[in-house]
């Protein structure tokens, strides 16, 4: 059975939570996506674990991507605001009703059979986990397109990014959170902007002192159509200029630990006086 859910009211249903073990949401951002979606949520009925719910995040498609969804039995949801970031947010806060972790997919991900397993142990195993990404493989394309994709523009991306911000960036194809991150988070960052990349901007926004691990082994394949023509690739790349002039330098990491400092000193002299 599909739960639909829209506007701001009703809470997803039929969901369960599978004993002791931490109850996994995986949210999927789709706009006329329709092939890929069915490919990814096909891929998510064969996991090792499978997660405790789905919830694709509609983005107004007109392809069938909804009936994909609809026969799938996933939960169903609606963001009219367009952009990867407002339904990836609208996604992100059903979510964290019932979820101890949130997930994240795009449409043109196919998760391995085991990925839902390793994103759950990962949480279980370590409490002081608050969030867990990993790289890509590229399909489609030529191989070309592959290689500069995982070792140029993934790959850079954390070699660059992750000393920067005194943690790895999450990769919006292949991350989880634990909801409580997200509730830190949520009314920090841009989520209405569409010129914006979600992945980045989270990333940016986390408090100091949030532990990010980066797994080199849970990679995720993803279609390469970003670098499918020199402008898909300049559109990718000036969002991250456009995410970086609007996050910066109230983003930067000096400048976090320097905002918690001062707020924990205020918070001791208020608990001495």
């Amino acid at each position: 059975m599909t739960v639909e859910v829209r506007g701001g009211a009703g809470v997803p249903v039929g969901s369960h939570r599978a004993g002791p073990h931490l109850r996994v949401v995986v949210v999927v951002p789709c706009l006329d996506d329709a092939p890929f979606l069915a490919a990814c949520l096909e891929a998510l009925t064969h996991q090792t674990r499978r997660p405790d719910e789905v919830l694709v995040v509609d983005n107004g498609s007109t392809d069938g991507s909804q009936d994909v969804a609809r026969r799938a039995g996933v939960t169903l949801a609606h963001e009219k605001r367009r952009g990867i970031w407002p339904a990836a947010a609208r996604g992100y806060d059903i979510a964290a009703r019932t979820a101890d972790v949130i997930a994240r997919l795009d449409a043109d991900s196919v998760p391995p059979t085991d990925w839902v397993q390793r994103v759950a142990e990962a949480f279980e195993r370590d409490p002081g986990l608050d969030a867990l990404t990993g790289g890509a493989r590229f399909y489609g394309g030529n191989p070309f397109m592959h290689w500069a994709g995982e070792h140029w523009y993934i790959g850079g991306m954390y070699r660059v990014l992750t000393p920067a911000f005194g943690h790895p960036p999450v990769f919006g194809s292949n991350f989880a959170m634990r909801t409580a991150l997200w509730r830190r988070t949520r009314r920090l960052v841009l989520r209405r902007d569409a010129d914006v990349h979600d992945d980045l901007d989270l990333s940016i926004r986390f408090p100091p002192g949030t532990v990010v691990r980066y797994d080199p082994a849970l990679v995720m394949p993803v279609s390469a159509r970003p670098f499918a023509t020199p402008g898909a690739l300049a559109s990718r790349l000036g969002k991250a200029f456009v995410t970086f002039r609007r996050t910066w330098p109230a983003g930067a990491p000096w400048v976090k630990r320097r905002r918690a400092g001062t707020t924990s000193r205020a918070r001791e002299r208020v608990r001495s006086s």
